[in-house]
């Protein structure tokens, strides 16, 4: 299985409006906790290493590029 990373929801926004709905009213750690547990989860579901693998290697590098983006934007 190849990882997807073009969106598989009908309605994407109602997708991502349920993920931030889930955290209204959670403290920093409970809010962790659960970003958590929906990836073990959601890991689990998927059941293929190399793809979890690839996810990882994607949202790494996705959050290494948005640091160096705020970093060059912190120094104009």
């Amino acid at each position: 299985m190849a990882l997807s990373t073009r969106s598989n929801f009908a309605k994407p926004d109602d997708a991502f409006r349920a993920i931030v709905e889930a955290h209204h009213g959670l403290n920093d750690e409970q809010s962790a906790d659960l970003d958590a547990a929906l990836v073990l989860i959601l890991a689990n579901h998927i059941g293929d290493l190399d793809v979890l693998k690839e996810a990882i290697a994607l949202a790494a590098q996705r959050m290494l590029g948005a640091s160096q983006q705020q970093a060059q934007q912190q120094q104009q």
